[in-house]
């Protein structure tokens, strides 16, 4: 199910995944019925509304957790794709890494940060204002929930915040990246198996029998946190390698000036199954594509006297990656504008040919490591 988009907030989109809806109604039923037993002259609709209303603070509480770290990541530079409250909390998506240890420490803190802050701050409201009935008691369900919302997010593993706190703090000790993310990921996994197995021998010490929701969480963490690791583990590998390092050996490139028929008889016939080709000029230069489909708009017996340059379509340059270009930074490229092959320029826009994601792959299958982003 797609997310549902309400606005923005602050200038950050903001989205709720259908999911929230369910998790709605069963917070606003379950607080509804607590507060309409423990305070039995409250009219049947104001214990419901009261729910409802508290339901609602504590989904604010998680929007507030996530705007803590998207504030401290606007702060050092780093845009914000969006924030989506969804069955599990809430996630505010970055669009890239801190680019220090350090910064990736206070984004990650951030949010529980604000959670305890709201803890104590509501506490207080409540200890110092003399506050009672269901006011009161709404306020402490929110001021323990966000306590345990801080509280929870610094367990030490991926996705969770504490998982990001390790995983700087590894970064820090190590100086990479992507050792902090395979570690604190890795720990995920643990904490998401521990999730797992006390919901499913609760049986042994709980009336209630299975904890689903402990099963549930520990799903979410071994999944998330295995992807986290496995992905590092493949950013890691393409570390020191660039766009350059995986440029076909024998790319579809033509030269502007050599007629059509040339072209469909040495090119077309007589390479692999290509069914796009580079152009450039005569100093090697991009110039832009030419289709083998687009052959049939010219008719055979002109081939000999038309040039490849009059089919030639432009490649916008922003569609292009320079040879230099880390190819852990082309492989986000590819997948943020879904494509499965890019052109590569050297100096001055000479071409030096055609990457393609399987190459990707098959770079990093000889280095005995898998491709999760590519694999699609």
């Amino acid at each position: 199910m797609s997310n549902i988009r309400i606005g923005s907030l602050f200038g950050i989109p903001f989205y709720i995944n259908p999911s929230w809806f369910l998790v709605l109604g069963l917070v606003s039923l379950s607080y509804g019925s607590g507060l309409a037993a423990q305070f039995p002259s409250l009219p049947g609709g104001l214990a419901w509304g009261l729910g409802l209303l508290t339901a609602l603070l504590l989904f604010g509480s998680v929007l507030a957790h996530e705007l803590g770290h998207s504030f401290v990541a606007l702060k050092q530079g780093i845009g914000v794709n969006s924030i989506t409250l969804f069955l599990f909390g809430g996630l505010a998506s970055l669009e890239k890494e801190s680019e220090t240890p350090a910064d990736a420490f206070w984004v990650a803190m951030a949010g529980p940060l604000v959670s305890l802050l709201i803890a104590v701050g509501v506490a207080s409201v409540v200890g110092f204002t003399g506050i009672s009935g269901a006011l009161a008691a709404m306020l402490r369900v929110l001021a323990s929930v966000n306590l345990a919302l801080a509280l929870f997010n610094l367990i030490p593993g991926l996705p969770l915040d504490g998982g990001n706190i390790l995983k700087a703090l590894v970064w820090k000790l190590t100086g990479n990246p992507f050792k902090g993310i395979q570690f604190a990921g890795r720990v995920g996994q643990v904490f998401g198996w521990v999730a797992i197995a006390s919901g499913v021998l609760s049986i042994f010490w709980s009336d209630s029998g299975v904890n689903f929701w402990n099963i549930l969480i520990g799903w979410f963490l071994l999944q998330n946190a295995g992807q986290a690791a496995q992905y590092a583990t493949f950013q890691d590998r393409l570390t020191g390698l660039t766009a350059a390092n995986a440029v076909a050996v024998e790319s579809p490139i033509v030269e502007a000036s050599q007629t059509l028929r040339k072209f469909a008889d040495q090119q077309v016939l007589g390479q692999r199954n290509w069914r796009k080709f580079l152009v450039t000029d005569d100093g090697g230069r991009l110039m832009g594509t030419i289709a083998v489909d687009d052959l049939k708009t010219i008719p055979s017996d002109r081939w000999a006297d038309t040039p490849v340059e009059s089919l030639v379509m432009p490649i916008p340059s922003s569609l292009t990656v320079e040879s230099d270009r880390p190819l852990v930074e082309v492989v986000k490229f590819l997948e943020e504008h879904k494509l499965n092959a890019v052109s590569v320029v050297g100096v001055n826009g000479v071409l030096v040919g055609l990457l393609e994601k399987t190459a990707i792959i098959q770079l990093l299958q000889n280095r005995k490591v898998t491709a999760p982003a590519l694999a699609s």
